[in-house]
């Protein structure tokens, strides 16, 4: 008979002990230890298959062109790197709300067309699924729905359909009856992701899994899912505005850079093929403080509008807030403008945004961003067809950034006239200077001195 036994795992990485421990010694985390009972089950003697595996050498192994799927969407195929590879397992996560499942849907509705689909759903019923596909208007014949949470009937309803392409919503409520511990747990969530590995692999099925997150923002459970799945994707942006951007984390068939820009609306997700339009809708081109920066998001160029407002504090403290911006990156920002160009900013309170949700990682934003405080500092506003540009340095010089052609290109195509850029590029000014005036500048004092003066 099986004996009932207990052990503690960590839901952050894993790591397995006997005994509780505040602090798991392999992340270092506190308090992630989860006590789990599973069944040890009595030693059987049984003959070993000692077959050993063919080997092949790498010279003489054939390459078949693998056909990527497309999915309809044009955003999504570039993230994927093209499409979706056949066989592959593709984890999908995003906090609640966010459209993982309303983009899932509309993906099984494209596929549909050339493959059977097979949608596994845990948290809702086959009704509420339909409601939202005749919303979505991606109801098709090929979609199969159910609605079941043990993997070993799961299991043996793929084998017995042989759909092309499955959906599993969502891992975290998936449990196989071979262990005992709770649906969710560390336990259950590897070993349900280890078997749709390989059931992936060997029937030739492609799988989307989606995944809960923390309030961290990462994937719940532990981090070994994402190593086991081929692609990791997340899904951002603020559920109170439209658009949303799907970011690829891991791509075993594809580059990690590329972002994704849907636009949510009651029909469901539709593509943005212009997102610079989308992030300047409704800007105030006539306020101190409003500034446009060139970013580069993958191999896209993007023009995002930064907001800063800066006004006396009526405090001992000095309030620094930041939305969209890490908060560190703003207050060196603010410091190169009090030690470099003489801001007497420690009795002003500063506030800064950037329009529509955006998060700026790229460190070319600093220009504008020192820009944007200044502008609102001095209360003169800045050109409303003018571009910023520029690596801002502790020293307060301004430091090159990458692929300046294509957000030059980007900044004519929508209008704007001139673009303040780093100096050390001075080839770029022959290829652009009888379509857009180029600023070069050295220094952060020159930048402002070229706009606010």
């Amino acid at each position: 008979m099986a004996k009932l036994r207990s052990k503690y795992v960590c839901s952050e990485c894993g790591y397995e002990s006997s005994g509780w421990m505040g602090k798991c010694p392999s992340c270092l985390k506190w308090n992630t230890l989860i006590e789990e009972v599973f069944e040890e089950a009595p030693v059987q003697s049984r003959a070993l298959d000692l077959t050993l595996p063919q080997i092949t050498p790498l010279s003489e192994v054939e390459i078949h062109a693998l056909t990527r799927i497309k999915t309809g969407s044009n955003e999504l195929d570039r993230v994927l790197g093209g499409g979706i590879v056949p066989a592959s397992l593709i984890l999908i996560g995003g906090e609640p709300g966010i459209g993982k499942s309303t983009l899932i849907l509309q993906v099984c509705a494209q596929i549909s067309q050339t493959k059977r689909v097979l949608y596994v759903s845990g948290e809702e019923s086959v009704g509420q699924i339909k409601l939202r596909a005749d919303r979505l208007d991606a109801v098709s014949d090929s979609v199969y729905m159910a609605s079941e949470t043990s993997y070993e009937r799961i299991e043996g309803l793929i084998l017995k359909e042989k759909p092309g392409f499955v959906v599993i919503d969502s891992i975290q409520t998936i449990y196989s009856e071979n262990l005992s511990s709770a649906p969710g747990s560390v336990s259950q969530v590897r070993e349900v992701t280890a078997k749709l590995l390989r059931l992936s692999k060997k029937n030739d099925i492609t799988v989307f899994v989606v995944g809960h997150v923390t309030k961290e923002g990462a994937i719940a459970g532990p981090r070994v899912l994402e190593h086991m799945v081929d692609t990791v994707l997340y899904f951002e942006g603020e559920r109170h505005l439209d658009f949303r951007i799907l970011r690829a984390v891991k791509n075993r068939f594809g580059s990690t850079n590329e972002i994704g820009i849907f636009e949510m609306t009651s029909k469901g997700l539709f593509d943005v093929a212009n997102p610079s339009s989308l992030m300047l809708e409704g800007r105030s081109s006539d306020q101190p403080g409003s500034v446009v920066v060139g970013l580069i998001e993958g191999s896209r160029p993007m023009l995002v509008e930064v907001q800063a407002l800066v006004c006396p504090t009526s405090f001992g403290m000095p309030r620094r807030q930041a939305t969209g911006m890490d908060y560190n990156r703003l207050t060196m920002l603010m410091a190169v403008l009090e030690k470099k160009v003489g801001m007497q900013l420690n009795a002003f309170d500063a506030y800064l945004n950037v329009a529509g949700g955006f998060k700026l990682d790229e460190p070319a934003a600093d220009l504008g961003v020192v820009a944007a405080i200044a502008s609102s500092f001095r209360n003169k506003k800045i050109n409303p067809s003018t571009v910023f540009f520029g690596e801002v340095g502790l020293t307060g010089e301004v430091r090159s950034v990458s692929q300046m052609d294509k957000r030059i290109t980007e900044s004519l195509r929508l209008g704007f006239q001139r673009c303040i850029v780093p100096g050390l590029n001075k080839s770029i000014v022959s290829d652009y200077k009888n379509e857009i005036e180029i600023v070069m500048v050295s220094t952060v004092e020159q930048a402002l001195s070229e706009t606010l003066s």
